[in-house]
Parts: structure tokens; C-alpha cells; sequence
């Protein structure tokens, strides 16, 4: 019986660290939903990079269309297709990928960019996301060098509410799930095994007990 309870209490340990985790996850996301309450604040900011994502930032400035970038492959609905990010440059000299929003494209890689484009000139609401690391075209720290301004580490995502330039153009995509994540099935699953384990081998140990009290009979 060692090893069973041995083992099942491992499983419960397991358990409570996934039921810790979900916590964690849960006070994440309230704090999170916390922030995106609150009013937009105007781009460039004198805070720091990483306390403004997640949150609702405005941007005014001018698209520079000849660096936007093509994020590769986004599929919407079970359509190809890619998401446009054009670099947006604000009134200081600083510029900010905005996440403009996704367009069908066959080949989830090429797309006439010219077909939506929006006005130089531009008023940008939208969420602050951290950019993607290793996201190729996307990517800060590989379009730093490129680009003849400075680039701010995120990329603003521009939401639904956001006005598209007319009919066909960009679809914006929604703000990110609050997803808890699997911690709380992990935790069903381990305290399960944990059950299993006990049951089984209490079982198997009263049945094996009765076949010795039996032995002599026989």
C-alpha cells in the first residue's frame, strides 16, 4: 500500500498546484479586465511600455504604407488570410505598429495591399499588445534597423468599434479572450487519479487479504 499512497498524494499535490495556478490565472485576468476599463490613453506616453499593455491607447499620426508588414498566416472562420500592420508615425518621430486587421488571401500569404488602404492621416483607437517575438515581419526588433525612426515595442490592435474606411476593408479583429485555461480540468484530472488510486488499491489489497484468510480453507 506504500507505493498507492504514495503516488496518490503526488497527484494531490498536482492538483493543488493546477488549483493554485487557476487562481493566479483568475486574479490575472481581473486585473487585466481592470485595465481595459480604463479611459484610453493618448500615444506617446511617458509610462513605461510594459504598464500600457492591455490597455486602450489613442494614436494620432500619419500610416507609413511603405513599410507596413503582412503577418502570415491568419486565418479567420476557416478562411486564409493575413493581417495588416502598418507602422503609424506619430507627431515626435516615434513610430507604433498598428494591428490595422485581417483580409481574405488564398494563399494566407500574398494580398493586393493598395486595395486597403485607409487614409494617410489617422486617428487610432485600439489595445496595446505586446508585439511578437520572432514574428518575422512583424517583429520590433527585426524592423528596427529598416525603418528611419524609432519603433515602440508593441503593437496596438485596432478593435471592432473601430471605423473601417469603408465597406470590404479591414475586418478588426476582437480584443483577446480572458481565457482561465486548462488549470481547472488538470486539477479535476489529478485529484481524479488520485481517487482511482486509492479505490483501487484498497480494493485489490481487501481482496487479496481475503484470499489469504481463504488459503487454509482450501
Amino acid at each position: 500500500m506504500v507505493l498507492p499512497l504514495v503516488a496518490a498524494a503526488v497527484c494531490v499535490r498536482l492538483g493543488i498546484w493546477q488549483l493554485s495556478r487557476l487562481h493566479q490565472r483568475r486574479a490575472l485576468n481581473a486585473r487585466i479586465a481592470a485595465v481595459r476599463a480604463l479611459p484610453p490613453l493618448e500615444l506617446p506616453a511617458a509610462s513605461p511600455v510594459d504598464s500600457l499593455l492591455q490597455r486602450r491607447v489613442r494614436a494620432h499620426g500619419v500610416y507609413d504604407f511603405a513599410h507596413e508588414r503582412l503577418w502570415r498566416p491568419m486565418e479567420f472562420e476557416e478562411q486564409p488570410g493575413v493581417d495588416l500592420v502598418t507602422p503609424l508615425v506619430l507627431p515626435g518621430g516615434t513610430g507604433v505598429l498598428v494591428d490595422r486587421g485581417w483580409v481574405p488571401s488564398p494563399d494566407a500569404y500574398h494580398v493586393d495591399q493598395d486595395l486597403f488602404r485607409e487614409p494617410d492621416t489617422a486617428v487610432v483607437v485600439g489595445l496595446a499588445l505586446r508585439a511578437p517575438r520572432g514574428g518575422g515581419d512583424v517583429d520590433p526588433a527585426q524592423l528596427r534597423d529598416s525603418l528611419p525612426y524609432p519603433l515602440l515595442p508593441m503593437v496596438v490592435q485596432m478593435l471592432p468599434d473601430s471605423p473601417a474606411h469603408r465597406r470590404g476593408g479591414p475586418m478588426r479583429w476582437p480584443a483577446p479572450e480572458l481565457s482561465e485555461g486548462p488549470h481547472l480540468s488538470y486539477t479535476i484530472q489529478w485529484f481524479s487519479f488520485a481517487t482511482i488510486i486509492l479505490v483501487g488499491s484498497a480494493a485489490m489489497y481487501r481482496k487479496r487479504q481475503r484470499e489469504k484468510r481463504l488459503a487454509p480453507t482450501a
